[in-house]
């Protein structure tokens, strides 16, 4: 967090509240609690006691609620005044464990039928949260941990071009600052003329696979590599291996584009390009898995060609068709582990793997909020190499 010079230095937006949309319930208690423990320790420090009003509460999470009619249709509802806040808005629009019922209907056991929310019907919460504001919030900020649409982010032929349109959407609304980690393409932000920042979980990353690890793996061009699963992704790939300082890699998939299957063209084969990963730990580095298909196909021909243990990196772990290739690929040695951030919904079958790390981001995005609110930089947290290489300095020592 900020040092208590930082704090003094600057004032408050407004009030700082957090509404937590429906699924994001434990991650915003957790970031509530961060920022709580945070700003006691400033007060315990802080002689003069010189803050605003309610700038030290013990949540700072509001209540909202999201009733549905019996027809589906649904509504927010603000329970607290709003008025004058610095409002942070948390929602996962990818949590499909959250759902609702409708006109009376009833699964073949004749029980009532609970319909899953769809990343649409999240969507459509968070604008109707806004609506509820109606201007007597500060300033509003979204963070979308996962981009809502943000695989369609740009248009090809006659299709539509979703991602842009949510986001004007939401600057529409009023919303002042969109704040998304690991943006599938971070380009899709010239579509707005609000703030819009992408943030990378690499630090975090970075300490998770050594604690996982017990410290058993070495940051050297000689024993560890980063790979990249596609030509789309070497960007965030190439950046953890300038701050690592090893050596990089890329597969180039090859599509059929005389075929769509499931939205997308279908991939023919992964061709990699790199240098010899013969006796080396390996780091894949994604944005998202998905169904894994791609992942999985990657990190076999990385086995095939001698590599020693795989690692996956991906902020965002979808899992979409099931575990059950995961725990067959990791009986058969295919890879070692898996890491992902708690950003989005994690199943309580994930988070029990022995091939699975979840990586806490609460802290993090607690980090930034509080330095938005205080209208401070958050430049250090989309470029945290200083952060970084104090890390890797202290853990090559070990």
């Amino acid at each position: 967090m900020m040092s208590l010079t930082e704090y003094l230095d600057t004032i408050p937006q407004g009030r700082l509240g957090i509404i937590a949309m429906r699924g994001c319930e434990e991650l915003a208690k957790r970031v509530s609690d961060q920022i709580v423990e945070c700003r006691a320790k400033f007060e315990s420090e802080n002689e003069t006691n010189l803050h605003l009003k309610g700038y030290h509460r013990d949540s700072y999470i509001l209540s909202a609620t999201f009733p549905r009619f019996s027809t589906g249709e649904g509504k927010a509802v603000i329970n607290e005044s709003i008025r004058g806040y610095d409002l942070f808005i948390i929602s996962d629009c990818f949590n499909y464990s959250v759902t609702y019922k409708m006109y009376d209907l009833k699964n073949a056991n004749g029980e009532p039928l609970n319909v899953p929310m769809s990343p649409d019907d999240h969507f459509a919460d968070l604008k109707r949260v806004i609506s509820a504001c109606a201007g007597k919030a500060k300033r509003i900020t979204v963070i979308m941990p996962m981009l809502y649409e943000g695989r369609q982010h740009r248009r090809s032929a006659r299709e539509s071009l979703d991602c842009a349109l949510a986001l004007q959407e939401l600057e529409n609304m009023g919303v002042s600052n969109i704040i998304t980690f690991d943006a599938h393409d971070p380009r899709v932000q010239n579509s707005i003329r609000i703030g819009f920042e992408s943030v990378s979980p690499t630090y975090q990353m970075i300490k998770a696979i050594a604690k996982s690890l017990n410290n058993d793996i070495k940051f050297t061009p000689e024993t560890t590599m980063m790979i990249s699963p596609d030509e789309g992704g070497m960007g965030r790939c190439v950046y953890y291996s300038q701050v690592l300082g090893v050596q990089l890699g890329m597969f180039y998939k090859r599509r059929d584009f005389s075929k769509i299957v499931d939205g997308r063209n279908p991939i023919v084969s992964h061709e990699f390009l790199g240098t010899n990963v013969e006796g080396k730990d390996v780091i894949v580095v994604d944005d998202m898995i998905s169904s894994g298909d791609s992942m999985l196909d990657v990190c076999r021909q990385l086995k095939s060609l001698h590599a020693k243990r795989i690692f996956v990196f991906s902020s965002f772990g979808l899992f979409s068709s099931g575990l059950e290739r995961f725990d067959a690929a990791y009986a058969e040695g295919i890879f070692d582990k898996i890491f992902t951030t708690n950003l989005i919904y994690q199943t309580p079958q994930l988070l029990k793997k022995e091939w699975y790390y979840s990586v806490d981001m609460s802290k993090y995005v607690a980090l930034i909020i509080d330095t938005l609110n205080h209208d401070r930089s958050v430049s250090p947290f989309l470029n945290p190499i200083q952060k970084i290489n104090y890390y890797i300095e202290k853990y090559n020592l070990k």
